[in-house]
């Protein structure tokens, strides 16, 4: 082999491999971008809700992420009594100023913490169980008004999802 053909052919290589590296990348990228959420599901992803409409001791139930979100505009008892609880009567200990963002509101996701069923209590006409707040009838869970498993088979409280307010009457959760 001459002296000549030596840098040729490293000059070859070189190219070669970087045009394989070009050719995985532009293949590699769109492959990659589609794996990211669509429009739609970020959509989905938070939810913005007008407070003003929920008269005090009332509930609202709206849908983030599939799963029901309920929003209590707590009376001044339903805080009191809340606040009140002594912390050794809780199953899952958490007091309720970690629980709520501004004591008139309260906002849980509606599923029970036993094996997901949506506890009852959000209407007047529910039975809101021993602790005034919701009751699953599907298993006899009780949660009290800052949504915390007082009596059955729940391990856990009713989950706070994250949410910030806006301003004095407008939330937005995720």
């Amino acid at each position: 082999m001459s002296e000549n053909n030596k840098p040729r052919r490293d000059f070859i290589k070189l190219a070669s491999m970087t045009l394989g590296g070009v050719g995985a990348a532009s293949l590699a990228i769109p492959f990659i971008s589609s794996m990211q959420p669509g429009k739609d599901a970020l959509a989905l992803a938070s939810t913005e809700i007008d407070l003003t409409p929920i008269p005090e001791g009332e509930s609202l139930t709206v849908v983030w992420r599939g799963k029901p979100v309920f929003i209590r505009h707590r009376s001044q008892e339903e805080i009191q009594i809340a606040q009140e609880t002594k912390i050794e009567d809780l199953i899952d200990i958490e007091e309720d100023s970690v629980r709520v963002q501004n004591d008139k509101w309260l906002i849980v996701l509606g599923v029970c913490t036993h094996l997901g069923c949506v506890p009852l209590g959000q209407k007047t006409t529910d039975s809101k169980g021993d602790y005034g707040g919701w009751f699953c009838p599907c298993h006899g869970s009780h949660y009290d008004t800052s949504g915390r498993i007082r009596k059955g088979p729940a391990p856990k409280n009713l989950e706070v999802p994250p949410y910030v307010f806006l301003s004095e009457n407008r939330i937005k959760i995720g």
